[in-house]
């Protein structure tokens, strides 16, 4: 019997969400480049709820509200590799040192963002809900934008800590880390 050479097929493949690291225990992710995504998002949001609110109607949000669930859903479906808005939030920060945080956790508020942008669109559209509504769902949706971009503070984050078995490893600024 001759012994050739033999391909040899790692086990081990890239996370979904995330990166494997040396040193961390869950795929960790880039919270700069997370932050300015959510800027990205936050500044586009804020124009369309600008000019929804002073036309007074829903149609200016149309667009931004199915970009925001379709950037979402490729980040927890397919890959955070192939969101529009990461994508140009780590070209922005590429030249800063990474702050690394846990993946799990930010897959959690993307779901919650996803969630918040499917019941957006449906009311937009489907529902046909009355404008204040809309805003309403809107204003929540930039509101936790905000928190993220400006004050680094994952609010699905939060609730994944409050809500999951599994608490949140790795967290922006030691948020969750359990006092000694």
């Amino acid at each position: 019997m001759i012994d050739g050479p033999r391909l040899v097929i790692s086990q081990t493949s890239a996370p979904r969400v995330g990166v494997a690291k040396p040193g961390f225990d869950v795929p960790v992710i880039d919270e700069r480049a997370v932050r300015a995504a959510a800027g990205i998002l936050f500044l586009a949001g804020a124009i369309a709820f600008g000019f929804a609110a002073a036309t007074g109607t829903a149609r200016p949000l149309q667009p931004f509200g199915m970009f925001f669930m379709l950037d979402m859903a490729l980040r927890v479906t397919v890959s955070d590799r192939w969101s529009p808005t990461l994508a140009v939030g780590r070209l922005v920060v590429r030249r800063q040192a990474p702050e690394w945080v846990g993946a799990p956790q930010k897959t959690f508020a993307w779901w919650l963002g996803f969630g918040l942008a499917t019941v957006s669109c449906a009311s937009m559209g489907l529902l046909a809900a009355p404008l204040w509504l809309t805003l309403a769902l809107c204003a929540l949706c930039l509101s936790l934008l905000f928190a993220e971009t400006a004050f680094g503070i994952c609010v699905g984050c939060a609730l994944q800590r409050a809500f999951s078995a599994t608490p949140p490893r790795h967290c922006p600024g030691d948020t969750c880390a359990t006092p000694s």
